[in-house]
């Protein structure tokens, strides 16, 4: 029973249809880390459907009760809410089995078919299926063939079972392969079959940026360019490759970070009001928002908008860490960047002439994700005349991680005698505000995508919008037509990200 009355008003109608969920790449780490925590999370909850089922694919040989072990074992390390309930876990064990397999193998997929029909009499999933592609981009069109070949994914019709696609991030690995992909999925599954996930948009603060911007009517007037000086988004790591140098190595920190993540909160910023709450309004308004972003794409715009760099051995945290080169797995000549800045225009009438300054990086002095709108100083310096120390302009900032919250920053008088002025902060943090932690991201958009709600999802014409803004500027850093420059781990960057501010008389906030 739910007691607090500060959690009232806050849950929406999340019920699922019954279904099995597949995960392939079921031996993965996003699999221990944080698709099994989250669906723990969902029936400890009470969200998942009496009736559902959890198969693991993947192409180690275990079985069904090793499967069960190892997910044991990482949700007892990885879920949020501790202890493990042993009932809440025992019923969802009862429902798991594992597929052993290739991805591009035809007789692996008659034995998912089976397993499959052996759940519906088993658990009552009556033919709902949800395909979750924890894999690379190269896989997924040989499973989402296979899938459909054996009459396991059919297109939508009538008031039959749904079945789903989730695909993992990065979506392609370019503009041209990102569209290749979309045709050859659109080819064999209907739009509304395809959940394209990025697990930013399921953080709380996230989706209140859309309330905060659309439920108040104090905020929206003042969200354009004749309020809005600049308006900043950071999203910064303290770690390092934590084991994934093989993989930075072929992505870089553009694809795994700005190409989808920075450009989707950009893109919540920047769009107009939806005509509807639902996936395709709130989309469409998406899509406007990027292709309105300024492309940089001749060679001097890369070279005077963006910086790209690599961070060098320093200390964090009180720890001397080691370079990027130094890294497992990394080449020591490597010139892939670990920290990306930029900065651009929205060319639309809401925003025209508002410089937008971008900045992801790793190893830098902390983990923050933070959008800063900065707002315009005041017309006439009424108080610096008087001497009484009016400091910034106002700014409101929304912290997406990991301390959730909204600020806005404005000037007060200093009690006392006299008139002296500082900048404090109108602080709101979701722990405080609503009594309880708030739920990991992985748990929203898995309930979302298995109730066939697509609004936190992207689609195909939002990918290629964010592939066409990032492409010219990774080409021409391929082609070393602009400096790869180095920074020490543990501060905020290379001094060249500062440099990019200096012409608009800008500075990095200090997170």
């Amino acid at each position: 029973m739910n007691d607090n009355p500060l959690r009232a008003g806050m849950l929406e109608d999340l019920s699922v249809d019954p279904c099995v969920l597949v995960i392939f790449g079921a031996s993965g780490d996003l699999t221990s880390r944080k698709l099994l925590p989250g669906i723990y999370a969902l029936a400890k909850n009470r969200m998942l459907p009496s009736a559902f089922a959890l198969v693991g694919f993947a192409r180690r040989p275990i079985g069904d009760d090793e499967l069960r072990q190892k997910m044991r074992a990482a949700v007892e390390q990885h879920a949020r809410q501790k202890p493990i309930d042993t009932a809440v876990w025992d019923d969802l064990a009862r429902g798991m089995r594992y597929v052993q397999g290739a991805f591009d193998e035809r007789a692996a997929y008659r034995r998912l078919g089976e397993v499959l029909e052996e759940l519906d009499r088993t658990r009552g999933t009556r033919g709902g299926r949800t395909f979750y592609l924890a894999v690379p981009p190269h896989n997924v069109r040989s499973i989402v063939e296979n899938l459909v070949y054996h009459g396991l994914c059919p297109r939508p019709g009538g008031d039959g079972p749904h079945a789903r696609v989730v695909v993992e991030k990065p979506f392609g690995t370019d503009l041209a392969s990102a569209k290749q992909l979309n045709r050859e999925l659109l080819g064999l599954l209907d739009e509304r079959q395809i959940f394209r996930i990025d697990h930013y948009l399921g953080k709380e603060t996230v989706q209140n940026l859309l309330v905060l911007r659309f439920g108040n009517t104090i905020f929206e007037p003042l969200w354009n360019r004749n309020h809005v000086s600049h308006v900043e988004l950071t999203v910064a790591e303290h770690l390092g490759m934590e084991g994934r140098g093989k993989f930075y190595e072929e992505t870089g920190l553009m694809r795994d970070i700005v190409q989808n993540h920075a450009l989707q909160l950009l893109s919540l910023v920047t769009m107009e009001a939806p005509v509807a709450w639902d996936a395709d309004s709130v989309r469409d308004e998406k899509v406007k928002g990027l292709r309105a972003l300024r492309p940089i794409r001749s060679i001097e715009e890369v070279r005077s908008s963006t910086v790209r760099g690599q961070y060098v051995g320093g200390i964090v945290r009180g720890d001397a860490v080691p370079g990027y080169r130094e890294e497992a797995d990394v080449s020591p000549t490597s010139e892939v960047e670990t920290y990306v800045a930029l900065a651009t225009r929205v060319d639309n009438w809401r925003w025209a002439d508002v410089p937008f300054y971008l900045r992801a990086g790793k190893r830098l002095q902390k983990r923050v994700t933070e959008i800063a709108l900065h707002f315009k100083p005041l017309p006439h310096p009424l108080f610096d005349s008087q001497g009484m120390g009016l400091r910034q302009p106002n700014s409101l900032v929304l912290r997406i991680q990991p301390d959730e919250g909204i600020a806005l920053r404005f000037a007060t008088k200093i009690p006392g005698q006299g008139v002296a002025m500082r900048d404090v902060a109108m602080d709101f943090r979701y722990g405080t505000a609503f009594g309880h932690e708030s739920p990991e991201a992985y748990e929203r958009l898995l309930i979302d995508a298995m109730r066939g709600d697509a609004t936190l999802f992207t689609r195909h014409d939002e990918v290629e919008a964010q592939w066409t803004f990032v492409d010219p500027i990774s080409s021409a850093w391929r082609q070393n037509e602009a400096p790869l420059v180095t920074y020490e781990a543990g501060g905020w960057g290379p001094a060249a990200a500062d440099a990019l501010l200096a012409p608009n008389a800008h500075r990095w906030s200090k997170p």
